[in-house]
């Protein structure tokens, strides 16, 4: 373990630590990787909430950033505003005070919502699968309902066929395969709650005038194939209403986590625009 990578997770510790004495299950985590003198990269996950399944962006963007992660905590009562604030006070504890933020569907909702704060200085929003409105919020709620009528163990094993398929889909990254059997391996029923409380998040969530207002470089990132979040009417949407969207990038060998089915090109694409 490299010597940043140390500070990060003993920073990680010192503020869960000092969080749960508060509520222990609302709790905002942060894990650092990188020296501070490089651009920084804070990465907001999506319904699944936590960095487990960014590892291969992570070793894709090697050395070139200092790339910040993001867990929610497992809240069922936390606003996208209450996300918002807590990612901003915990930022400022690890030392972080500026970066480009990239925002992986469900997290672009706080992305939008810390935007709309106005108090932390952002380069950038990168959207990666994201959206502003979900375009079909009928979906959104219909899964919310789907996951409180299933059992916490057939859902267990429904993704744990989900990784059987992925050992073939991932056969020439077996680190990518490794991290989604540890996310399915300790998937609690509380974090299941939370990811329920998520999605109820998405589909009462308006955030259409923060996106339109926005003062800073919007970039946007999908994968192909997505039929969770389609790409097509999210891009028509920003091109439309979206005056500070400057690019719209698809990746055609990827699916709705194209951070984590496209890690090479979505790291080289990412680090083209921070560049820029």
């Amino acid at each position: 373990m490299s010597k940043n990578r140390s500070v990060g997770l003993a920073r990680e510790d010192k503020t869960s630590l000092a969080a749960s004495d508060r509520n222990p299950e609302e709790t905002l985590k942060v894990r650092v990787h990188g020296a501070s003198h490089l651009p920084t990269l804070i990465y907001l996950p999506g319904i699944h909430g936590n960095w487990c399944l960014i590892g291969g962006f992570r070793r894709a963007l090697g050395n070139r950033v200092r790339f910040v992660e993001i867990t929610y905590p497992g809240t069922l009562t936390w606003t996208l505003d209450d996300h918002a604030a807590a990612l901003e006070s915990a930022l400022a504890r690890h030392d972080v005070s500026n970066g480009w933020l990239l925002a992986e569907s469900f997290g672009s909702q706080v992305a939008w919502s810390f935007l709309a704060r106005k108090s932390f200085p952002l380069h950038a929003l990168i959207l990666a699968g994201g959206f502003v409105g979900h375009p079909f919020r009928g979906a959104a709620r219909l899964a919310q309902r789907w996951c409180d009528d299933i059992s916490f163990s057939l859902l267990r094993r429904i993704l744990f066929g989900y990784a059987t398929i992925s050992r073939f889909r991932f056969r020439r990254s077996p680190e990518t395969f490794n991290e989604i059997q540890e996310f399915i391996n300790s998937l609690s029923k509380r974090e299941l709650e939370a990811a329920k409380h998520r999605l109820h998040l998405i589909a009462q969530s308006d955030l259409c005038s923060i996106a339109t207002d926005a003062k800073i470089p919007v970039y946007a990132i999908s994968g192909l194939f997505d039929p969770v979040v389609p790409w097509i009417s999210v891009r028509r949407w920003l091109k439309i209403h979206c005056r500070a969207l400057r690019e719209y990038k698809i990746i055609w060998c990827a699916d709705h986590n194209v951070l984590g089915t496209a890690p090479q090109r979505a790291s080289a694409q990412i680090l083209k625009w921070m560049k820029a």
